[in-house]
């Protein structure tokens, strides 16, 4: 039961966006300038829920969902009181007694499990419709700044699968994107930061070779 609840909590306590994932579905395809390849990094789900309009939004987000995640945890604390107390005077009560209270803290933790899988799915729903939304706004700032800047090709590192092993910090451009889009939006920086808020990740670095075992 605790693990039900938790679900939810943890959904609800960041911004990971594992789950929202999702990306433009097509690339632009325009063709490149002549001349050397210019190639940049990007973490894509971090520069979008980091923009301001992110940050707000999330946090709305969460908010909406705060007095369903404090329903899930008074019954939680009352499935954990009830069980504490059958434990506790279990051998004092008639086995009447004792089966009517173990089918009420059995039904209680079936409506629990019901109602944060509920609450997960809505609130992972609504996650899902948000994050595509504003993805594809800052999809096209992205779009206009690598044209301005004559990159050729552009490769999102925040993605679990990626072919990125090694990039300069020089090339990393999640910050100028997150600062571009700002600035289009016109949404001020939040007062505080959002609760689990991702931090800007630096550009990725090779792993340190492993030592060979002597044949």
């Amino acid at each position: 039961m605790k693990r039900s609840v938790a679900l939810v909590l943890t959904l609800a306590s960041g911004l990971v966006l594992t789950a929202a994932a999702q990306t433009p579905s097509a690339p632009d395809t325009a063709v490149a300038p002549a001349g050397p390849a210019k190639i940049a990094v990007i973490a894509f789900q971090v520069a979008v829920a980091q923009t301001n309009e992110g940050q707000r939004s999330f946090a709305d987000l969460q908010r909406k969902y705060q007095p369903k995640q404090a329903q899930l945890k008074a019954l939680n604390d009352e499935i954990e009181s009830l069980t504490k107390q059958l434990q506790a005077q279990g051998d004092k009560l008639s086995d009447a007694e004792r089966a009517a209270r173990a089918k009420t803290i059995d039904d209680k933790k079936k409506q629990l499990d019901r109602s944060a899988e509920d609450a997960q799915n809505d609130m992972q729903g609504e996650m899902q419709e948000l994050y595509g939304s504003l993805a594809s706004k800052v999809y096209d700032v992205l779009n206009d700044y690598v044209k301005q800047h004559g990159y050729t090709l552009v490769l999102d590192f925040s993605q679990q699968q990626n072919p990125v092993l090694y990039a300069a910090d020089s090339t990393n451009i999640t910050k100028a994107i997150i600062d571009a889009y700002n600035v289009k939006s016109g949404v001020p920086a939040p007062t505080t930061p959002a609760a689990g808020a991702t931090p800007i990740p630096s550009a990725p670095r090779p792993a340190a070779p492993r030592p060979t075992t002597p044949q």
